[in-house]
């Protein structure tokens, strides 16, 4: 069974650095890519995943481009896979149309397979590739080298480690013979069938008055300045508190009712439509 594990980096200033730099040169790629994909499909033509690769070895002899050598080439070989799984999705109607990634924007990642990557079961000790050893907060103990590491800059500045690792199946759990079918809502997170409620913790409600105050600092500051950047930092890491708390009691929620029923019956929401009440919009996605 595969499971992917999280967990938090603490880079040293020279990491910081290159990760920088292999972030940028992953969104390059991935950006010219996209760029180039798209000028053949308005022309009638296909570029395909194998002639991604081939543009992108002549990327790498462009002399205005040799920085592309600076790092692992592993990670930009993925930013071209990750780049076709997105046409596939797209070609699929799955999702949208592919976007370019905007530096700033959204979090930035790196992801690493086994030949970039080495993880020393013993001392619980990560290398990547031109990266030397990073420094990470283990939380659980991995016992197997995972197959893939993806490395994650999120707004906020933390830095987390993703792994996808093979772990054995677990043993099957004592069944209980109980059923239930839960009513979500707004008022009350949840409504079980036997009568027990479930109360909303309303996480964002409560930062509600502190991420506004944030969010005025942010927008009184000067563009480009280095007070901007820090207090949009700040605002990051509000949202990410909010995302952390949330994540947390559904997480709770999920695991206490999966190990008291067995069979647990759900309502067949439409997400998309009820966000569009814009009166409840914040509560439907808060909860």
């Amino acid at each position: 069974m595969k499971r992917r594990w999280t967990f938090r980096a603490y880079p040293t200033e020279t990491q910081v650095e290159h990760l920088a730099q292999t972030f940028g040169c992953c969104r390059l790629v991935y950006n010219g890519m996209l760029a180039a994909r798209t000028a053949a499909f308005q022309r009638g033509e296909r570029l395909t995943y194998a002639g991604s690769d081939k543009k992108l070895t002549l990327l790498k002899r462009d002399p205005e481009l040799a920085f592309l050598n600076d790092v692992s080439s592993v990670p930009l070989q993925q930013s071209l896979r990750h780049l076709q799984t997105a046409f596939v999705n797209f070609f699929a109607t799955r999702s949208a149309y592919p976007t370019f990634k905007k530096k700033g924007r959204t979090r930035d990642s790196a992801t690493y397979t086994r030949s970039a990557c080495r993880f020393d079961c013993t001392t619980q000790r990560l290398t990547l590739a031109k990266l030397g050893v990073l420094n990470l907060r283990i939380s659980r103990r991995v016992e197997v080298n995972p197959s893939t590491v993806t490395v994650t800059r999120h707004p906020s500045g933390h830095y987390y480690v993703s792994m996808i690792v093979e772990i054995p199946v677990p043993a099957a759990r004592m069944q209980t013979g109980q059923s239930v079918g839960i009513d979500f809502g707004i008022s009350r997170l949840a409504t079980l069938s036997n009568g027990e409620t479930i109360p909303n913790p309303r996480h964002l409600t409560q930062k509600t008055a502190l991420l506004a105050r944030a969010q005025r600092r942010l927008a009184r500051t000067e563009k480009g300045s280095n007070h901007r950047r820090t207090q949009a930092r700040r605002v990051a890491r509000l949202h990410e508190r909010i995302a952390d708390a949330r994540r947390d009691s559904l997480h709770k929620l999920s695991t206490s009712l999966v190990r008291r029923f067995d069979s647990i019956y759900l309502e067949d929401l439409h997400l998309r439509g009820l966000v569009q009440n814009h009166r409840l919009a914040r509560s439907l996605s808060d909860a």
